[in-house]
């Protein structure tokens, strides 16, 4: 299946961003993993993208994700889940998805220990001061990391964070980083930060950022959720 045009263009453009944002942070785009995240759109426009060459997807949620990731099996895909996930529906994730960036709390960490096969995590840091929001508390991370390290069957590769919207995104993702450095004391392991999105992308290079979350920027307007 050829990629359309617009597709293309649209992914090229984001290519080219990222890379000019490596060269002002003095870094590789090598170094970075881009994961396209296709919420609501159809798995054709996954396979369009595969043809442009992507091979990390991201999904919001799992009444989507879990029948377009059994469809799309014959690619060489590695699955994100990058959505807020309830504990119940976690073992089923775990069937599909390689790598979850949301985990922020302990009976999270313990349903997902559960799953069948092995599963990389992220912690998920709420940066702004709103409790309600998802992601775990500063305050709280190290707790959490521990939980994760007492586990066999999950892989704890850094943190991830969303940039609030009432604060610089250079500003939030330092925090982050900085969140980051603190786990690695007690997982030196844990390398990796996922941060940046299609607005904010070129600031989360700047600190760092291992690992990028993109959609509409690459896949243009989502359709409307079914």
């Amino acid at each position: 299946m050829t990629a359309s045009p617009e597709l293309a263009e649209r992914y090229a453009a984001v290519t080219a961003g990222i890379a000019d944002a490596c060269a002002r942070a003095g870094r590789s785009p090598e170094e970075l993993t881009l994961i396209v995240v296709t919420k609501f759109h159809p798995a054709q426009l996954v396979r369009e993208l595969v043809e442009l060459g992507v091979r990390h997807v991201g999904e919001n949620r799992h009444q989507d994700a879990a029948p377009k990731a059994a469809e799309l099996a014959d690619l060489p895909l590695t699955w994100h889940f990058v959505g807020q996930l309830q504990s119940n529906k976690a073992k089923a994730v775990a069937r599909y998805a390689d790598v979850i960036h949301s985990v922020d709390r302990a009976s999270l960490v313990t349903a997902l220990a559960g799953a069948e096969r092995a599963v990389d995590v992220f912690l998920e840091i709420n940066l702004t001061d709103d409790p309600g929001r998802g992601g775990v508390s500063p305050d709280r991370v190290e707790e959490l990391a521990e939980a994760v390290l007492q586990t066999e069957r999950l892989r704890l590769r850094g943190v991830m964070g969303v940039a609030p919207l009432d604060e610089d995104a250079r500003t939030a993702f330092a925090r982050l980083r900085a969140i980051g450095d603190r786990v690695r004391t007690i997982a030196p392991e844990a390398t990796d930060l996922s941060a940046g999105m299609s607005g904010d992308y070129a600031e989360a290079i700047a600190e760092g950022a291992t690992h990028l979350r993109i959609g509409t920027a690459i896949t243009g307007k989502r359709p409307a959720p079914q």
